[in-house]
């Protein structure tokens, strides 16, 4: 087969500038970041879409199994967010907020491929099972199987928004602070007691019978 040199070198070219555009951007903070994108900066764009299109692809797949929909919906998201630059506002977590748009994105596309257009989002929201990984550090430490498979059950009992909420702090390793806002919850305390009931209630699962 041959190969055009010229095309050869214009994708090593690529490849070599995504890796510079990681490079310039990932010692910057999020609002510098948000804020160069939002004035027209392409390379701070596609910076965006690189690293956080496979983030937001593993976390809309807790919410829906098809692989199509997530990908749409993640497309979508950054389309409307290239369109809206200039008239942004600001972001000081980057991750918290994509986290929300693709909460939405999700449930919107659900609603419009379901035709369940009279459902409360919230109630849509709530029916997910959201699914956390036996990789979980706090399932990790548990190296008696019996309690493994105690604390999945137990996991499995939780409602949506626990799961959820452990989910963020243990797998994605978010402060409550991001919870909060991933959550919209109006202060962060919310958060950290909904995380301190969750574990309450898993630890009741593993507790040894009398």
């Amino acid at each position: 087969m041959n190969i055009d040199p010229k095309k050869s070198s214009e994708a090593k070219h690529i490849t070599l500038h995504s890796q510079e555009i990681v490079r310039i951007f990932e010692s910057k903070s999020d609002c510098e970041i948000w804020t160069a994108f939002d004035k027209g900066d392409e390379m701070a764009f596609n910076y965006l879409y690189r690293i956080y299109a496979p983030i937001l692809y593993q976390y809309g797949f807790q919410f829906s199994r098809d692989s199509s929909l997530i990908q749409d919906s993640i497309q979508n998201i950054f389309i409307y967010l290239r369109s809206k630059r200039g008239e942004l506002s600001e972001v000081a977590n980057i991750k918290g907020y994509l986290y929300r748009s693709i909460q939405r994105e999700i449930i919107k596309n659900l609603k419009a491929t379901t035709k369940r257009d009279q459902i409360n989002s919230s109630a849509l929201e709530n029916s997910f099972k959201i699914e956390i990984s036996p990789e979980t550090s706090f399932i990790q430490s548990e190296t008696n199987s019996l309690r493994k498979t105690k604390l999945q059950n137990g996991i499995d009992q939780l409602t949506c928004k626990q799961r959820k909420a452990l989910l963020l702090f243990y797998q994605e390793e978010l402060s409550y602070n991001e919870i909060a806002q991933i959550m919209d919850f109006k202060e962060v305390k919310t958060a950290r007691k909904l995380i301190y009931r969750a574990i309450t209630s898993l630890k009741e699962f593993i507790k040894p019978a009398k």
